[in-house]
């Protein structure tokens, strides 16, 4: 069965859509079969990264490691069972037609609660979470008191992804590989980044996840998207010498790959 690994959290903005694009296409760089779905039905970040790579390879003449992207189906209302959710059906018949062909499923889920969002977590075997370094942020993991260093309970994330390991218990499935990315870290030790470090490695002890570097804010990532291309195909489209900030963000990606610790998965780029 294919690896499924979901991207999400429940606010915008935090990088979600670059880490999916960049894990997907890394590991069709490396050679696995790699299979995607976007989830916000309606700002499709990711499946617009996917398409804009696909025109501008095909105007280019270009041949490159690519996830294979699929829009949800439509179902016909008339053939949902009594009281299943049209959601859930066009979900779990989009994993079922790529599982078979696919060594990894990358599902992109969008900045907000939604019931594919839920119903995708349940179904992750990797999930990451990418997290600006900010207080704002943490709230969606847990609330903190006035000084940001005692954890005063779970937050609605936080909750949501117990659910899905519950569901995932109940269905007899392996636990899962839950990864928190803190993204657009400050280059200096500010108090604040102390702060939330601190927080994040308690947090991670009581409610069970990993924590792993992700993206600094670069200008990069913004100018890659419009021809869907990431930091592993600058070479390819004959950029031969990478700017030291091009340099920092693959090395970067290199260690996210290394964090996020796939099966049969050997980083080597």
């Amino acid at each position: 069965m294919a690896h499924i690994i979901v991207v999400g959290n429940e606010k915008g903005g935090a990088g979600k859509s670059t880490v999916s694009m960049h894990v997907a296409t890394a590991l069709a760089r490396m050679g696995h079969k790699v299979s995607a779905l976007d989830l916000d039905l309606r700002q499709k970040t990711f499946g617009r990264y996917a398409l804009n790579r696909a025109k501008f390879l095909k105007s280019e003449g270009l041949s490159l490691p690519s996830p294979r992207y699929k829009d949800l189906p439509e179902i016909d209302p008339t053939q949902l069972r009594a009281g299943e959710n049209v959601y859930d059906r066009r979900l779990s018949v989009a994993v079922a037609e790529l599982e078979a062909d696919s060594d990894f499923i990358m599902i992109d889920c969008p900045g907000s609660h939604t019931r594919l969002s839920q119903v995708a977590h349940s179904l992750a075997d990797t999930l990451v979470t990418p997290l600006n370094d900010s207080f704002i942020d943490f709230d969606l993991l847990a609330h903190v008191d006035t000084d940001g260093q005692k954890i005063l309970g779970p937050s609605v994330y936080s909750e949501m992804v117990w659910n899905a390991r519950q569901l995932r218990a109940q269905a007899g499935l392996k636990p899962i590989d839950w990864i928190v990315l803190r993204n657009r870290l400050g280059a200096q030790q500010m108090v604040n980044k102390e702060k939330m470090g601190a927080a994040l490695d308690n947090l991670a002890k009581r409610i069970g996840f990993r924590t792993a570097p992700g993206f600094n804010e670069r200008v990069i990532f913004r100018e890659l998207f419009p021809r869907g291309l990431t930091l592993l195909d600058l070479k390819d489209i004959g950029v031969k010498q990478l700017n030291i900030s091009n340099v920092a963000a693959r090395q970067e990606l290199r260690d996210l790959m290394k964090a996020l610790n796939l099966p049969g998965v050997t980083v080597d780029f």
